[in-house]
């Protein structure tokens, strides 16, 4: 029996080839200013800091965003896309804020919940979808994370309910009043303090899911862990059922490259789900 070629079949999956064998590109949209124009630092060093970098897709859509702020104690660091996070289907902000002693608290958290705002008044414009959202941060950045996504007041000032935010990941993060604060204030380093600056002190049942995770306890910075774990159990003790902690044993505070892989797991779980629940595949 002859072997019959079907050309109008074989043309048509010439043509559709493209769209599924086509791979995802990613580009930099770099330094963009997230405050609105009528809200933005009028100094340089406002204006230098207050931006930040947008890695996202190109021809995707309906992607997840996770909004990165680096580490430094609130005195140093700048701005980063992570590697491990690139490449991954998602976009990310690399967000860059004010330092101490140039300002002083809550500047900082202000403008965490000023790029947070941001990136839900514009990802979509970019093809992300706004229900995928995610905040994450390594120690300081994690403790600007933490604070953005449990005090409400401070996504409030925007117009935004922090819980819209998909989930809540902060890396080694601080959770009791940030030690930069505590020094602004005259406070001893041995002087342990939970007040309205404190992830801890605006624990809540409705909250984003949240994922904590740090380094090895023995291996930490001091009583990092056991921040995280407090901050767990107060979160139980409130009704939040989504609350989990991870120790990554055998690493000390410079844990994100063993959490990074975490972290994406936890977003596509996460997204996942939440695709799941509005019947989206």
């Amino acid at each position: 029996m002859p072997y019959v070629v079907n050309f109008s079949l074989l043309l048509l999956v010439f043509l559709l080839q493209p769209a599924f064998s086509q791979e995802v590109t990613y580009r930099t949209i770099p330094a963009i200013a997230y405050y609105p124009a009528d809200e933005q630092p009028v100094d340089a060093y406002g204006q230098q800091q207050c931006v930040l970098d947008l890695y996202v897709p190109e021809n995707a859509a309906g992607f997840s965003t996770l909004v990165w702020f680096h580490g430094g104690g609130l005195t140093g660091g700048s701005r980063e896309i992570p590697e491990a996070l690139k490449n991954k289907g998602i976009a990310v902000a690399g967000v860059g804020y004010r330092l101490s002693p140039q300002v002083s608290s809550p500047a900082y958290i202000r403008d965490a919940a000023a790029a947070i705002a941001w990136v839900f008044s514009n990802i979509a414009g970019y093809g992300g979808d706004t229900s995928l959202i995610f905040v994450s941060g390594h120690s300081a950045g994690g403790y600007l994370a933490a604070m953005a996504g449990l005090d409400k007041r401070w996504l409030g000032e925007k117009g935004l309910d922090a819980n819209r935010i998909a989930g809540l990941i902060p890396l080694s993060a601080q959770t009791i009043t940030h030690f930069t604060i505590r020094r602004e204030r005259g406070i001893k380093e041995t002087v342990p303090v939970v007040d309205s600056l404190a992830p801890l002190f605006h624990v809540r049942a409705d909250a984003p899911p949240l994922l904590l995770i740090t380094g090895d306890r023995e291996l930490e910075l001091w009583g990092r862990y056991e921040e995280n774990a407090y901050l767990m159990r107060m979160m139980k003790v409130a009704g939040h059922t989504e609350t989990r902690l991870l120790e990554l044993q055998g690493y000390d505070h410079g844990m994100t490259n063993p959490a990074f892989p975490l972290l994406l797991e936890e977003i596509k779980r996460l997204a996942t789900r939440k695709r799941s629940v509005n019947g989206r595949q």
